[in-house]
């Protein structure tokens, strides 16, 4: 049985995949880690008391797992990477899959401090010190660091009975983002190219098409629906939504021809940023009515709040 579970991290995305016989874990995949808060500066500063929010770490450490097969990272926003260093406290991660793996022996980036640089760039700055900071303080604890080029396809045969595709965006992102993340780490400090690619970030996402029994599930990271329309998409049967159900999120050709039965959303419920926006749900739901989101939104006439730990899926 494949159970998926779409943490409700509030502000982010952390999507455990695990694969169980006769009620033994076989299998443990994370995807993506959650944000490092989980109450943003720029959301409402007190949650529901009903709400049932947690971090990544903590819902590893709930459900008994101390190890995890392998830990994705589809790319590294402080939503997306920011709940790394309780992950890595509750459990041993055998391979990080990622697009970028910071060098050896790195030091703090010191994001905040006399740089002259404007605050999307000491933001991005910011997301990668909580990466390589996370590592740091948790030698040992990945084994192995599996970095996809982002030039082709990559396929990864899990277990005997799941298998997952991994899509990159476009190839001559991966270079870019490997010479300006170098370049941090060696001191340099180009306002031009920090501010460049931190307008690419969403768009060198990596998503993730998971096999499993006939069955076929699609993980969007944040790649903007307007990139997908380019693709040769196939129907699947679940649809992690992209970038928090944003305008720019999907689009009616995209979803049309993915023709999900069930769509999840991963988003914080009272965000300011109208994610997920109104007019994407009442599109999603021309589609399918199971669309499912992981904190208690609330949108009076179209969504009702639901407060749980995760959406919870099974799939025998």
């Amino acid at each position: 049985m494949l159970v998926l579970d779409f943490i409700n991290v509030g502000n982010g995305d952390s999507i455990l995949v695990q694969e169980l016989e006769g009620g033994a874990r076989r299998f443990a995949m994370l995807v993506d880690c959650g944000h490092d808060s989980l109450v943003r500066d720029d959301h409402p500063g007190e949650l529901d008391p009903r709400s049932q929010r947690i971090y990544a770490g903590d819902f590893l450490k709930k459900q008994g797992i101390d190890r995890l097969d392998v830990l994705l990272a589809t790319h590294f926003h402080r939503d997306h990477i920011g709940g790394l260093s309780r992950i890595l406290d509750a459990a041993s991660v055998d391979s990080l899959v990622s697009t970028y793996a910071p060098p050896e022996g790195c030091g703090p980036l010191d994001p905040d401090g006399d740089n002259g640089l404007p605050g999307a760039a000491r933001n991005l700055l910011r997301c990668l010190d909580i990466y390589a900071t996370a590592l740091r303080a948790h030698p040992g604890r990945v084994r192995e660091f599996a970095e996809i080029p982002g030039d082709k396809v990559e396929t990864f045969h899990l277990t005997e009975e799941l298998t997952m595709d991994v899509y990159a965006g476009e190839p001559a992102l991966y270079p870019r983002q490997r010479a300006v993340y170098d370049a941090a780490f060696r001191g340099e400090r180009n306002r031009h190219d920090l501010m460049r690619w931190t307008k690419s970030m969403n768009i060198s996402s990596l998503r993730q098409r998971l096999y499993y029994h006939g069955k076929e599930i699609v993980l969007g990271g944040d790649m903007y629906g307007a990139v997908w329309d380019n693709d040769t998409l196939a129907p699947c049967d679940i649809l992690k939504l992209p970038h928090h159900a944003s305008l720019t999120s999907s689009t009616r050709k995209t979803v049309g021809r993915l023709a999900p039965k069930t769509i999840v959303v991963c988003v914080a419920a009272g965000r300011p940023d109208e994610r997920p926006h109104p007019y994407v749900v009442s599109m999603l739901r021309e589609y399918t009515e199971d669309v499912r989101f992981t904190d208690a939104v609330d949108i009076p006439g179209l969504v009702e709040p639901q407060f749980h730990e995760s959406v919870h899926i099974e799939i025998e």
